[in-house]
């Protein structure tokens, strides 16, 4: 635990929130976007595409910036890719799960929306909230210690 926290892994951490909160943004103004577009009954199509356009961003980020894999070589962004594509799944998959136990399960889509700076926040989106919380913690796990580990052979790195 006391090496988790040297310098370098606190600065990656900090960059990881940074891009997070961005990734975050893009999932929930597009889930707002998609739910606007498609109605709110399709929430869960709605948090797929969101999810889709997040996966994405959240790829470059996450190798360039924050985990600062260098690799370019196919094999190498082939086997990043679909780790990430695969964690990410299984995210998506525990956020679909959750959304539906808030929202439909637990009655969260019945709510009155909020009213907040003129802008109507149903409950909707306050249990995508609650579940972007739980999976930007998934994310990071799977990301640092899986897909963007540091590997100690640096011919697989650059290869």
């Amino acid at each position: 635990m006391k090496s988790f926290f040297r310098k370098e892994n606190i600065k990656e951490l900090i960059k990881y929130i940074i891009f997070g909160v961005l990734t975050t943004l893009v999932s929930l103004l597009s889930f707002k976007l998609f739910d606007f577009l498609l109605g709110e009954k399709l929430y869960l199509v709605s948090n797929v595409l969101s999810w889709i356009c997040s996966v994405a961003f959240a790829f470059v980020t996450n190798k360039v910036w924050v985990f600062g894999s260098k690799s370019r070589s196919a094999k190498v962004l082939l086997r990043e890719s679909l780790s990430f594509a695969g964690a990410r799944l299984f995210s998506l998959g525990v956020e679909e799960l959750g959304l539906w136990l808030l929202v439909s399960a637990i009655g969260m889509g019945q709510m009155q929306p909020l009213q907040i700076l003129s802008v109507s926040i149903n409950g909707n989106m306050i249990a995508k909230v609650i579940m972007q919380v739980v999976v930007v913690i998934l994310n990071y796990v799977f990301s640092k210690f899986i897909i963007f580990k540091k590997r100690e052979n640096s011919s697989e790195a650059d290869s």
